[in-house]
């Protein structure tokens, strides 16, 4: 359990005033909604004190108790039930709907919020956790922002209008009674406190499960190959455990809270039966005050209880707006300047000046790149596993920042350009694919939204995908399945290489695009890659050093930096760190 402990929870203050704005679409609402809540109090306010009138006129004058009064006192009983129905009808209806809708404004910010954090943000948090806080953490917000306002604006109606009711009938029992609300209040502190303590860790807990069940689900087919099943199980069955241990951390502190509040309940009882008891013995109040102060009791502590079966709601609210603000606060690491401008007419040419690049202060990557790549050239890079190849692709559109120096893209540099111009003019073919659970067409789309479908179908046949895209039952419009799972590595290389023959851009990154093939998927997707790359700038990663013999430019890196640079034939003339390379790869 203690691998969940989190760290101090935000002031409660703080975290209604970041919500607050979320309210400011539907103050309409929310306005009209605590009018209807007031007028569900009056009826509860208003029983007592005809209670009261009706006990006093038969104790004193049996004989005015006439049927008028019996059907005039009714009546108006009837007309408030009438209106306290009508305006709880609206505030079960448009009330929720209001917290629902405040709920998707929050759940869209989170999710616009997630689309522009940086790839160092999602490398150091767990896909799961993320998924947690944009669905089951914002589904307490429909209720707590629907709620919260109503319940404290309800509980504060009948506490102040029975205050001023109930001291004009007696002072002493008025004041003995509301004495314990505030010190039922202070002796519930410790338990609220734990029970959001509790609920936080309770979110953090099943993320985790989230993140474990995904990359579990995501590898099964690794699991099932290693007959890891009973050991997928047990990691479960630990997470599941430690889930279990925190909610019964909460379910302790949530006990403790509600046996403190019962406990002042029946104070409250003991303290008006033997006062009022007394009082009424002595002559100093009515059976009709004595009875309106036991029925207020009934509507003083329904407000009370209400309030403390909100409690857990609200705090389940205030732990899901926590983890809200916590995403929604975090830095993004690369935006566009405010002088960003747009990049059009390019040509594709790149320039490295003196660049370096580490992850968080850590040690190099990349150390005093300088390199100048003309429009339309075919430069490979080579080197051993953590030469920082992927890496040096990555910086050009930016999904990292430089540590130190320039990149420049047709001699501006790429950090006064805004993002989506420049990653617009950028296509990267990678050795993992990436298939939404989509049609065929749909993800080829994804390369230029709203792509007509005779575009689709020339991006296809470009990238070599046509034919057996054609041969499939529902052809274009099959789908792929859950991360392409329904084709066969070569079929969703291909789809990717049409997704970036549609997108059209000037400048190509292919990532080791063929490692993970076999021979014959290689050969097609070669060619595809090859007439891929026709009149763009083109940089490739290869680890099978055969597919770039025909590069313009072959860069070696290695952990100085760049350690040759050159055309195969002269590389191989050097006898140098790519003519071994070279050598080891035909063994």
């Amino acid at each position: 359990i203690h691998t969940l402990s989190l760290h101090d929870a935000l002031p409660i203050c703080y975290l209604i005033r970041r919500f607050a704005p979320y309210f400011k679409p539907y103050k309409g609402i929310l306005i009209f909604d605590l009018v209807c809540a007031s007028f569900t109090t009056v009826s509860d306010i208003v029983l007592p004190l005809l209670i009261r009138y009706i006990s006093n006129v038969v104790a004193t004058d049996i004989a005015a108790f006439t049927a008028d009064l019996i059907v005039k006192i009714v009546s108006i009983y009837l007309c408030l039930r009438a209106i306290d129905v009508v305006a709880n009808y609206y505030m079960q209806n448009t009330g929720h709907v209001m917290g629902a809708k405040i709920e998707t404004d929050m759940r869209r910010d989170l999710y616009e919020k997630c689309q522009n954090l940086s790839y160092s943000y999602y490398s150091e948090n767990k896909t799961g956790q993320l998924i947690s806080r944009i669905t089951s953490d914002l589904f307490d917000i429909t209720e707590f922002a629907h709620h919260c306002p109503e319940e404290y604006w309800i509980a504060s109606i009948k506490i102040v209008l029975g205050f001023v009711l109930l001291v004009r009938i007696d002072v002493l029992l008025t004041v003995l009674m509301f004495a314990i609300i505030p010190i039922m209040i202070a002796a519930t502190y410790t338990f609220r406190k734990k029970m959001r303590r509790a609920f936080k860790m309770q979110r953090s807990g099943l993320g985790e499960i989230n993140s474990h069940v995904e990359d579990s689900l995501l590898g099964i087919k690794v699991s099932k190959s290693f007959a890891n099943e009973e050991f997928e199980q047990a990691r479960f069955d630990v997470d599941n455990s430690r889930f279990l241990g925190v909610k019964a951390i909460g379910y302790k502190a949530m006990a403790g809270f509600r046996s403190v509040t019962r406990t002042f309940d029946g104070l409250m009882y003991v303290v008006v039966i033997l006062v009022g008891s007394f009082e009424l013995k002595n002559g100093r109040i009515t059976t009709g005050d004595f009875v309106a102060f036991m029925m207020y009791i009934g509507v003083l502590l329904e407000a009370v209880r209400r309030i403390v079966e909100f409690t857990e709601q609200f705090q389940r609210g205030m732990t899901g707006i926590e983890r809200f603000i916590e995403v929604m606060d975090e830095p993004i690491e690369i935006g566009d300047a405010p002088d960003a401008v747009e990049l059009k007419d390019i040509k594709g040419e790149i320039e490295f000046k003196d660049v370096t690049f580490r992850y968080n202060d850590s040690e190099e990557i990349l150390n005093k790149i300088n390199l100048s790549i003309k429009p339309g050239e075919n430069i490979a890079l080579v080197g051993p596993s953590g030469a920082g190849k992927t890496t040096f692709c990555n910086l050009i559109p930016r999904f990292y920042e430089v540590s130190e120096g320039s990149i420049e893209v047709d001699g501006c540099d790429i950090r006064k350009l805004t993002c989506k111009s420049l990653r617009s003019h950028i296509g990267m073919v990678q050795q993992d694919v990436y298939l939404f659970s989509d049609t065929i067409s749909g993800n080829i789309a994804y390369g230029k939204p709203g792509a007509t479908m005779e575009e689709i179908e020339r991006a296809a046949k470009l990238a070599g995908a046509d034919e057996f895209i054609r041969e499939m039952s529902d052809g274009y419009d099959t789908s792929v399945g859950e991360r392409g799972m329904k084709l066969s590595g070569g079929q969703k290389q291909r789809i990717s290489i049409a997704r970036v023959f549609l997108k059209n851009p000037s400048i190509l990154i292919l990532d080791e695009a063929t490692s993970a093939l076999d021979n014959e998927s290689e050969r097609l997707v070669q060619q595809s890659l090859t007439d891929l790359s026709k009149g763009r700038t083109t940089i490739t990663i290869a680890h099978r050093l055969t597919t770039i013999k025909s590069a313009d430019r072959i860069i070696v890196l290695n952990q100085d930096g760049i350690a040759e640079e050159g055309t195969h034939d002269e590389l191989m003339a050097q006898n140098g760190i790519y003519a071994n390379m070279y050598r080891m790869y035909q063994l």
